[in-house]
């Protein structure tokens, strides 16, 4: 089984970004659901409104399955924030990890 990397992406103003990281933290102390390896919130260190949440499943069929479970909780943390993120998902091909 091939690993999944999905990547939602938006521009969040300054002002809703504690709104974004509460809603972050909030959905990682709920635990994660079945399949999910990490998952990282992440801010453009040039620009500072724009932010994104990396994750990476075990499987495509960890991924589907998450999504067939309702609203996935990454586009809820931006709306939390106000704002609609841009949603990709990649196929993990290679991985290399510092010893």
């Amino acid at each position: 089984m091939a690993r999944v990397a999905t990547i939602l992406e938006a521009y969040v103003p300054l002002e809703r970004q504690a709104d974004l990281q509460a809603a972050y933290r909030d959905a990682v102390d709920d635990g994660f659901p079945p399949g999910l390896l990490r998952t990282q919130l992440l801010q453009d260190a040039g620009d500072p409104t724009r932010w994104r949440i990396e994750t990476i499943w075990e499987s495509f069929e960890a991924l589907t399955a998450m999504r067939g479970s309702g609203t996935p909780r990454g586009i809820l943390m931006f709306r939390a924030a106000g704002v609609e993120p841009t949603v990709s998902a990649f196929r993990v091909v290679a991985e290399i990890e510092a010893p």
